[in-house]
């Protein structure tokens, strides 16, 4: 159930980017480098990710999962060493990690817990060797010729995450800065950008013990060799870390030497997607959440799909015992073009599956937004909290773009089709009624309770 607090409370978005699943399989060479690395052990997985991250060719989080950005990365790092099929032989590999390690270790860069702040982050010790207090209790690191400034904050929650981002993103008439990225979420914000001379990143997130942060500017004449930093510095970044440390990744063993051991990982048993309760044991979806499902289960009821209809790529399941609840108001028009909406969805996987409200935007018959796998059958509000549409599109790939997630177009089925749908289930869906627009926190406390997360077993 979408609860506010929740949503303010939750850790920093992991979401999607990349092919969709469709266009995965229509590729055998995609095809079968996911399954060689799927095959990998988490900490090798995230291990290469991280030393892609490196050498200069991942610009994502090291998740340990495979998709078209690490395909990419491997090939090109890959380039005019062997074939182009997102996969390395073991001395690709060991050359990988050498030209990695050789990086970090002139970075001099070190995951660590600071202090004063409570934040963990990986620092470029080398890098940015002067170190000191800032005067509001954080900490700052800087190189030797002051061109690289790393700040680490943290501090009371003493105005809503909102206006700090607001000012983040503010036009100064008198200063020459330009905004590349910026992106809001319920419990975090992150803004990118540059100035004439230089450029900057900012993350600052809100949790139960109040809001801590990082920002970073550097000179433009340093890009070429600091972008990739920024990138390791964003992936390692925890606000409120809990347990110890992560242990750095052990890299393989030279050319001649034992072998490093590799544990086949399981197949995927589970597909994960989200649904809308419309009625009483009646859930509407996408039909590519629940398409070829051996077993289906909308929380803990076991489901059964009812009917699916491949134009508008939607899907009704039965759920017996599942109470009808208030069933959202179906907005009566389309969205107009680059309209703003909630994306109601699920984040994370399995048991671990948090509500989450994504900030979004109306693109025709998609929606811009930064959903995650598991996203189909996600609903789209309007910001009067009227049902404005459904995510129809199955997000695949999970990458990030300097550790966030980056907005991207998703198929979604429109209000007409929502309707025609519903009506074909004899449910006729109510009118959404025309008030004042309201904050991402109302719609998903409102709407959230109608929003349900689906599990398909393969």
């Amino acid at each position: 159930m979408f609860k506010v607090p929740a949503l303010i409370g939750m850790t920093a978005i992991l979401a999607c980017l990349g092919a969709a699943q469709a266009q995965q399989s229509a590729d055998p060479r995609l095809a079968a480098a996911t399954q060689s690395f799927s095959a990998l052990p988490e900490a090798e997985r995230k291990a290469i990710q991280s030393d892609l991250i490196w050498t200069g060719h991942l610009n994502s989080a090291a998740t340990g999962n495979f998709g078209s950005l690490t395909f990419r990365a491997v090939n090109n790092f890959k380039a005019g060493r062997g074939e182009p099929n997102g996969q390395l032989t073991p001395a690709e590999r060991q050359e990988l990690a050498r030209l990695a390690r050789t990086a970090r270790d002139a970075a001099g860069f070190a995951v660590i817990t600071d202090q004063p702040t409570g934040v963990r982050i990986g620092i470029p010790q080398k890098l940015l060797p002067k170190r000191e207090a800032t005067p509001a209790g954080g900490s700052r690191w800087q190189s030797v010729d002051g061109r690289i400034t790393l700040d680490v904050s943290a501090g009371p929650a003493t105005e809503p995450l909102q206006a700090i981002f607001d000012r983040a993103i503010a036009v100064n008439p008198n200063v020459q800065r330009k905004v590349t990225y910026k992106l809001l979420q319920p419990s975090f914000f992150v803004v990118a950008g540059e100035t004439p001379t230089g450029k900057f990143f900012r993350r600052q997130a809100l949790g139960p013990s109040g809001l801590r942060g990082f920002s970073v500017g550097y000179d433009k004449g340093v890009a070429a060799t600091f972008d990739k930093v920024v990138t390791a510095i964003a992936d390692s970044f925890e606000p409120f870390p809990s347990g110890a440390a992560p242990v750095p990744a052990q890299t393989p063993a030279a050319p001649g030497g034992p072998p490093v051991a590799s544990v086949p990982a399981q197949p995927a048993t589970e597909r994960f997607g989200v649904g809308l309760v419309v009625g009483k044991e009646l859930v509407l979806t996408a039909r590519a959440a629940v398409d070829a499902c051996k077993g289906l289960k909308v929380g803990a009821r076991p489901a059964k799909l009812r009917a699916q209809d491949q134009a508008s790529g939607l899907a009704l399941l039965d759920v017996p015992g599942l109470a009808a609840g208030a069933a959202p108001g179906l907005r009566e028009t389309a969205p107009a073009a680059k309209e703003a909406v909630v994306v109601l969805a699920y984040d994370g996987t399995a048991a671990a599956r948090t509500a989450v409200a994504l900030p979004g935007e109306v693109m025709s018959d998609a929606v811009l937004a930064p959903l995650q796998p598991g996203g189909a059958g996600s609903p789209v509000f309007d910001r009067q909290g009227r049902l404005a549409g459904l995510v129809t599109a199955n997000p695949s790939d999970k990458a990030l773009i300097a550790g966030v997630a980056p907005q991207r177009n998703y198929a979604l089925a429109g209000v007409a089709q929502l309707k025609a749908m519903l009506e074909k289930a004899d449910t006729k869906p109510g009118a959404g009624a025309v008030g004042g627009e309201l904050s991402t926190g109302a719609i998903a406390e409102a709407a959230g309770k109608s929003v349900v997360p689906i599990a398909c077993g393969l």
